[in-house]
């Protein structure tokens, strides 16, 4: 199955489009030409001094910069023995029919919270629809699932147990399991003070500890902070941690491959939904994201735009796990992704964001831009609760 889809893949018009602006660039600066004194200079600035971004008309000024503590609902708030039990209830197989798989099974920490694979396999190892995301910095985002169809981690943390290709469990078996584990029973009771153990707990106490999973310091982390250092060398190794090529990427970033049209704000990621021309409508491999969830035609082919910190650490990318190359997905942005201009005659035939435009960058411009997409990856986090 999976060779006749890189077969496929191969042949396709898309994959031919990429591999035309892979081998032939018309732009040929190099790192030698950029003013690399400069830059750094401008950069090492507050955010407010930095050059303005290249944006399209009608998208917000949301400058990258660093995370800030994830904040936990009044509905859910935080507690240090709730985390627990959510850490363990995430590693526990129980959760499943098969007993067998468990959240962590699909979100690797050692594969930085994903699985490393184009698409997760569940149940009887039947093979999923979708790559899986990272869950890294989920308690930033405003939905979840790649077409945001919940609407808070309390609302996902039960949809894959119930999926018959994931976990394939229904929550009455679940609760029934999990009240006839004594050891259970008693930790349930004391972070919610009941013995009986609801579906609503166990979405409370996994939701609580995803929330803890929030990403290292990255080396652009790293050179933000080295300004506010009172000691000099301090300041100076903090500002080295970007690298000249990655510091060139950031510049990129923000400006000729308008990048912050979409991954913005400090979790790199605008949290809307995008189309960028891999909806396979009407083939094989086909999803119409968005609208999936909506209804909405507008909305056919969109998925959400994925933070970029930690990216290095989650590949393959994309939704469907088409690109499992940095340099491949560079390529794509370069090309203004693949372009679908829609049908007249059919209302559903989707349409690229027009947010996405050839951007004519050299081979040594992608490799700055993958150069700060290392910078923004630190090792992954360890999950560790405090």
């Amino acid at each position: 199955m999976r060779l006749e889809r890189i077969a496929v893949t191969f042949k396709s018009p898309m994959f031919q489009v990429v591999l035309f602006f892979i081998l032939f660039s018309f732009s040929y600066t190099a790192l030698a030409e950029v003013d690399l004194k400069a830059l750094r200079s401008t950069y090492s600035q507050a955010p407010k001094a930095w050059p303005k971004p290249e944006l399209s008309a009608g998208v917000a000024h949301r400058e990258i910069g660093l995370l800030s503590d994830p904040v936990h609902p009044p509905s859910n708030p935080f507690s240090k023995t709730k985390a627990e039990l959510g850490r363990r209830l995430f590693f526990d197989p129980k959760l499943s029919r098969s007993g067998q798989i468990a959240c962590a099974s699909c979100h690797d920490r050692d594969l930085g919270w994903a699985d490393g694979r184009t698409v997760s396999f569940g149940h009887n190892r039947r093979a999923g629809k979708r790559n899986a995301p990272s869950v890294e910095n989920a308690a930033f985002w405003h939905t979840l699932f790649w077409d945001g169809r919940a609407q808070s981690l309390e609302q996902q943390a039960l949809m894959p147990i119930q999926d018959p290709l994931e976990m394939n469990m229904t929550l009455p078996e679940l609760v029934a399991r999990l009240n006839a584990d004594p050891s259970y029973q008693t930790a349930f009771k004391q972070v919610f003070g009941m013995k009986t153990i609801s579906a609503k707990q166990v979405a409370k106490a996994l939701a609580t500890y995803q929330r803890t999973i929030v990403s290292r310091r990255s080396d652009f982390d790293y050179f933000l902070l080295a300004r506010t250092q009172s000691n000099p060398r301090i300041q100076q190794a903090y500002n080295q941690k970007l690298s000249d090529q990655a510091l060139w990427g950031l510049h990129l970033f923000r400006t000729k491959a308008r990048c912050m049209n979409c991954h913005n704000g400090p979790l790199f990621s605008d949290n809307g939904f995008h189309n960028i021309g891999l909806t396979y409508y009407k083939r094989e491999y086909e999803d119409l994201g968005r609208y999936l969830v909506t209804g909405k035609a507008s909305d056919v082919g969109k998925f959400k735009t994925p933070s970029l910190r930690g990216v290095m650490n989650s590949k393959p990318w994309m939704h469907n796990g088409l690109l499992a190359d940095m340099e491949g997905v560079m390529a794509v942005y370069n090309a203004g992704g693949f372009r679908f201009q829609g049908d007249s005659a059919d209302p559903l035939a989707p349409v690229t964001s027009p947010l996405l435009q050839p951007l004519s960058l050299s081979q040594a411009e992608q490799q700055a831009l993958v150069a700060f997409m290392e910078a923004l990856t630190p090792y992954p986090s360890g999950g560790v609760i405090r």
